[in-house]
């Protein structure tokens, strides 16, 4: 019996010496650069070549950005029809920068207003790089097709004018129409559930290095039915150490991500047993938590081996610092406010907000809370 032929993705990555975004003659590849399609991980040949199975992606590959080096254009493209070029273009590497972590954006034509302020604030201080950590619409949980893609229309329109570029990860309003009961959207729909956030903003978990430290956009968001939780599914872990075993063990690693990790944040908002989003949920028979991760020792053995500093997180509106040691290594576990708006009650109030990093020769500064409802600061 003759097995069918092996499909593969196939494709180049490219030095844009003139930053067109093609290929022109004279151009060549760039050896040795990490491509996913968010299962298997290959590295790019001497030409600048790669081959990838075409086998149960989830549609989309991207190129995960070296340390010297930008994307020109989309850094992922769609799983389908033809080769792929990823066009890269040289630049100056660092030791020293900045950048910025933002999270709840929630945006709408109601809430807009606050994403521009969060763009002023952050192209007065000029980051090397922008990280929003999901809930970047109003909702797409509870809503049809219509007003969903409406509101990722909306955030991919105000993310292109920030001068920074933008990395992002989904949070669990990016979920499309995964609460039917209210969003009357079929669970068939081609964009159901993580299908819209693939369609407007490419891979939900991928990596790129920068300034010699590796950053890790993982998507903590996992669905059981009509229901998010707090969790990171098998086929994600197995990347996860797929693309770690192409960074040296020494290289600094940040994650960033919506539900974080760890949070005190349950404990200052009280058990909550109802809707619209109780405090733990039972899936498989198993009771969690449900806004952490559930799996984070999971998570965090891949990390054994590797030299996690921080991680970034979202979702509690809050900003929240914990440090903890972890097989002698100081990680810290951080979530930045909502820039939505202010979050708590009379009693324990909380700036809306973001956080400045800066990092100097691999190591990360505490970080410079900037309240979204104050005046600019300065670099």
């Amino acid at each position: 019996m003759i097995g069918a032929a092996l499909v593969v993705i196939t494709g180049i990555v490219f030095n844009d010496a003139n930053g067109n975004g093609v290929r022109d003659a004279g151009e060549r590849g760039v050896p040795n650069v990490v491509v996913s399609d968010q299962r298997d991980v290959v590295v790019t040949d001497a030409s600048g070549g790669f081959a990838l199975p075409a086998a149960d992606g989830n549609g989309v590959v991207f190129v995960s950005v070296p340390d010297g080096w930008r994307s020109v254009g989309a850094f992922w493209r769609p799983a389908s029809g033809g080769a792929i070029a990823f066009a890269l273009a040289s630049v100056p590497r660092v030791t020293s920068f900045t950048f910025v972590h933002g999270s709840d954006t929630h945006v709408s034509s109601a809430s807009v207003a606050r994403l521009r302020r969060f763009r002023t604030l952050s192209d007065s201080i000029a980051p090397s790089f922008v990280i929003v950590t999901g809930d970047l619409v109003r909702d797409a949980l509870r809503v049809g097709e219509k007003e969903a893609t409406g509101y990722y229309e909306l955030f991919d329109t105000e993310a292109r004018h920030f001068k920074s570029p933008m990395w992002t990860v989904p949070g669990n309003h990016e979920n499309f129409g995964i609460e039917r009961d209210t969003s009357h959207v079929d669970a068939s729909h081609p964009l159901y559930g993580r299908g819209m956030y693939h369609h407007f903003r490419g891979p939900d978990y991928y990596s790129f290095t920068f300034g010699g430290i590796h950053f890790v956009g993982l998507n903590t968001v996992d669905i059981d039915d009509k229901w998010y939780y707090g969790h990171v599914d098998s086929t994600q872990l197995a990347w996860l150490e797929k693309d770690l075993a192409k960074i040296p063990p020494s290289m600094p690693v940040v994650t960033f991500d919506h539900i974080p990790f760890f949070s005190a944040a349950e404990s200052i908002n009280g058990y909550m047993a109802g809707p619209p989003a109780p405090s733990i949920i039972t899936v498989n028979g198993v009771t969690t938590f449900r806004h952490t991760v559930g799996n984070a020792k999971n998570v965090l053995a891949r990390f054994r081996d590797r030299r996690l500093v921080l991680a970034l997180g979202g979702h509690i509106h809050i900003r929240e610092r914990l440090l903890y040691e972890i097989d002698g290594v100081p990680t810290r576990f951080e979530q930045t406010a909502a820039i939505v708006g202010p979050s708590g009650d009379n009693t324990l109030r909380f700036k809306s907000g973001f956080v400045v990093y800066r990092v100097r020769n691999g190591v990360i500064d505490a970080g410079t809370f900037v309240p979204l409802d104050a005046a600019a600061v300065s670099p």
